[in-house]
């Protein structure tokens, strides 16, 4: 009795300690873990006790005791009974984090979509793909480099897995739990999604990259030099901390904010334009609410993605998730299902061109593979490069779009190949070198 005494008294300290010295984060861990699963459970369709055991079971965010309401679409999470946070689901909109800004009585505008079926094979299409052989392709060696993405499961993590050769889908393969289409949260390979509607407003003359940034509060200061070209390729020179092991920048933005796209905004400029490179996840989010400026009504700007891109060349998985106040969160939150995240890698390995239909100029893949200053040659415009072999045994003129935990879209011209990896582990836990370098040997 005495032993079990002791034993509450300790496990009772060692909780108090944990708390005491995470307490500030509590807001985070809650909100991140109920994030994470109204999406994967209200988005992706996942269950929650899959959610529980794998996505939020990692340091401090396991944690968190999650609960989920499938009759409101909602969840709700705390630490300890502490810090209780909810996540609601909206209709077209994603879930989203929500505080005392939050009325759920509003009423939301959320995109149209046009989900338009065809007979065209995949990936052009929503048909099931060709089954096509070529003779350059080497076929134990595609067998090697998938083993090589799911060897060690426990450790490398990958979730799935997906290679298109000359538009074409030559191998797949997906996890328990998984498959060709679940939606699988990109995290920052959003950015680059992002992007790609500025390319495409580009294509459409209604705006040009040297453009000052639409901001009105920077225009009396030295902001006011800041181009949409320095905030895509970031290099504004505005401050910004890019930290999620503490309460930071991102994390307050993530996690408490109800409007994202001002939170790199209110910042102050510490450089000027192009004189240093910080990735900002405030900044795309900032770029979200400059994109939010170009339409007339909030609709247009709601369906615009969809119509002009994601709709457009059939990634009908596609959910772009909004914040509070309606922006969408061009940093973090969009899913898609493997196959759709290839169709977004073919789109610019065709340079823009979709079924016969140019998206955004050839040029636009020229502007966001071109490195950017101070970057160490790894960053064009809110897409990652490969120009100083970063990974020194893939081709130099791969780029790709990268989000946390190893979600990867890699585009390899110089090999016909789009590559896409999801799962819960990155480099060095999943080497991305060493996958690559089995992808590239399996055409000559």
């Amino acid at each position: 009795m005495k032993l079990l005494k002791r034993s509450l008294i300790l496990l009772i300290i060692i909780i108090g300690v944990v708390v005491y010295l995470n307490y500030p984060k509590l807001n985070m861990i809650s909100g991140y873990a109920v994030k994470n699963m109204a999406s994967a459970v209200f988005v992706a369709e996942r269950s929650a006790a899959s959610v529980t055991q794998n996505d939020n079971n990692v340091p401090l965010i396991k944690l968190a005791t999650t609960e989920v309401d499938k009759g409101t679409k909602s969840a709700t999470a705390a630490v300890y009974g502490l810090m209780d946070r909810k996540a609601v689901y909206r209709e077209g909109l994603g879930t989203v984090l929500v505080n005392e800004d939050y009325d759920k009585a509003a009423f939301m505008l959320k995109p149209n979509r046009n989900f338009s079926a065809d007979t065209i094979p995949y990936p052009y299409g929503q048909a099931s793909p060709k089954d096509t052989i070529f003779p350059e392709i080497n076929e134990l060696q595609v067998s090697k480099a998938i083993a090589t993405a799911f060897d060690s499961p426990g450790i490398q993590k990958t979730r799935t897995l997906l290679i298109l050769y000359k538009g074409h889908l030559i191998a797949e393969k997906y996890a328990d739990g998984f498959t060709k289409d679940t939606p699988v949260l990109g995290w920052s390979m959003t950015k680059s999604v992002l992007a790609t509607c500025y390319g495409v407003l580009e294509h459409q003359g209604k705006l040009e990259m040297s453009w000052p940034a639409p901001i009105a509060e920077w225009k009396n200061d030295a902001r006011k030099e800041i181009t949409l070209n320095h905030l895509l390729r970031m290099q504004s020179g505005l401050a910004w901390e890019e930290d999620y092991t503490k309460i930071s920048d991102v994390t307050k933005m993530l996690f408490l904010d109800s409007d994202m796209t001002q939170a790199q905004k209110e910042k102050e400029a510490i450089a000027k334009p192009t004189e240093i490179w910080n990735y900002s996840s405030g900044t795309s989010n900032l770029l979200s609410g400059i994109l939010r400026q170009q339409f007339r009504s909030h609709q247009e700007y709601l369906d615009f993605p969809y119509a002009t891109l994601i709709d457009k060349i059939g990634m009908h998985s596609m959910i772009l998730e909004a914040d509070i106040a309606g922006n969408y969160v061009g940093s973090s939150y969009s899913w898609a299902s493997t196959r759709d995240w290839a169709r977004f890698g073919q789109l610019y390995l065709d340079k823009g061109t979709w079924n016969g239909e140019q998206i955004f100029s050839p040029k636009w893949v020229d502007y966001i593979t071109e490195p950017t200053l101070h970057s160490k040659g790894t960053y064009g415009a809110h897409f990652w490069l490969n120009t100083e072999g970063k990974y020194p045994d893939a081709p130099k003129d791969l780029f790709s779009c990268n989000g946390y935990q190893g979600q990867y879209v890699f585009v390899i011209p110089s090999k016909n190949l789009v590559v896409v990896r999801t799962g819960l582990a990155e480099n060095p836990t999943f080497d991305v070198n060493a996958f690559l370098s089995e992808v590239v040997k399996i055409v000559p």
